[in-house]
């Protein structure tokens, strides 16, 4: 696609891929010509096919020790490093940003759009959680924690007047950057390749959850709710810091696979009567993917997923909500789920997912750029 403005791509990091280089590897197909900046560059080979093989100017954080393992140990830095990259040369600055990118320097003839997946959460409304999390919400290492956070939060609100636009990835975020910075954000919803996955009204006596075995994905919540219904079965799909513990919970109604690949992760997506998911994501993309195989979504109520699953009470409905991470409630909205399964279509779940696809990101996103853009030269006029 032709454009008439040079566009340059900001992230925080590249390490793995993951939601943030997802949007990256979208944005490069609008724009294959831009050229690509981040604190640090390691992305594998096999990973940077998906962003057309392009390769970031970095910062001085790129030599720093142990970086490639141990880069979130330098995020004091990163404040430092981001506003060392220079983009002078690009007409529009397109910032992937849940972290430090949106703090890049421009200038008043340049256009930065930002788009947040999250204002960084640990120095914000989530920091009293991670710092718990991570050990350190006491002591003298809890307090020079607390005092760098503070400052980051500093930094952070001060950058984002360098921002000509905001877009959050959900509702959700656009509220919290509301709330944080004080700006409106506009809402795209990020990429996700519903095409991977292929409708199946066939389903299987077993409900499945997937993901990363995390604190905040609430795995063990969802084994333990099931423990206490040994006549439901559950597949559970993940690996992670939390394994021991969901293992501990688990009953035999409940199947722990472990870490599989993803052609196994989709099967089970496909056959499964619903998907369970108990994590306050900002967008969250799983529940998104089940709906793309047919299957119905029983999810917390609280963050993106309101804005992906359609519960039951309202129009071609796709799943249903349970209002806390409890036991209790997650068993009740389990048995909701059963009392009203047929008021549930796969074709519905499949419908709605449509409208999260990665040709429907692209559209969306150059569409607004481009309008942007227009309106930012415009505003440069000068009327005699």
């Amino acid at each position: 696609m032709e454009n008439n403005y040079s566009v340059g791509f900001v992230t925080d990091w590249l390490v793995t891929y993951a939601g943030a280089e997802k949007v990256l590897s979208e944005l490069v197909q609008i724009y294959p010509d831009a050229d690509l900046y981040s604190v640090i560059d390691f992305l594998s080979d096999k990973d940077r096919q998906k962003i057309g093989n392009k390769r970031a100017t970095t910062t001085f954080a790129q030599n720093l020790p142990r970086v490639k393992k141990k880069y979130q140990n330098y995020l004091p830095l990163m404040p430092l490093a981001i506003e060392q990259l220079d983009v002078s040369s690009h007409d529009v600055v397109l910032s992937s940003s849940h972290a430090v990118a949106k703090g890049v320097l421009t200038g008043p003839d340049q256009l930065h759009i930002s788009y947040v997946h999250s204002p960084i959460r640990y120095a914000w409304d989530l920091q009293h959680q991670y710092l718990r999390g991570a050990g350190l919400d006491k002591g003298m290492k809890g307090s020079l924690a607390k005092y760098l956070l503070h400052k980051m939060r500093l930094w952070d609100y001060r950058t984002a007047k360098g921002v000509d636009h905001f877009i959050g990835n959900s509702q959700f975020i656009a509220r919290r950057i509301h709330k944080v910075y004080g700006r409106k954000a506009d809402v795209i919803y990020p990429p996700v390749n519903v095409d991977r996955f292929t409708l199946n009204e066939n389903k299987e006596e077993f409900y499945f959850t997937a993901s990363r075995m995390v604190p905040y994905k609430r795995m063990d919540l969802i084994v333990e709710a099931f423990a206490a219904m040994p006549d439901k079965k559950l597949v559970v799909i993940g690996d992670g810091s939390e394994m021991e513990k969901v293992k501990r919970l688990a009953k035999p109604n409940i199947e722990i696979l472990g870490f599989q690949d993803d052609a196994t992760l989709v099967d089970y997506m496909r056959r499964a009567k619903a998907f369970v998911f108990a994590a306050e994501e900002d967008f969250g993309i799983s529940p998104v993917e089940a709906q793309a195989c047919g299957t119905p979504v029983i999810a917390f109520g609280k963050g993106g997923a309101l804005e992906t699953v359609r519960p039951l009470g309202v129009a071609r409905p796709t799943g249903l909500f349970f209002d806390a991470q409890t036991v209790p409630s997650l068993v009740a909205a389990v048995e909701r789920f059963e009392q009203n399964r047929d008021a549930i279509t796969a074709a519905d779940c499949r419908l709605n997912a449509t409208k999260f696809s990665e040709a429907r990101f692209r559209q969306e996103m150059q569409q607004y750029v481009d309008a942007k853009w227009q309106a930012f030269n415009e505003s440069k006029k000068i009327i005699y």
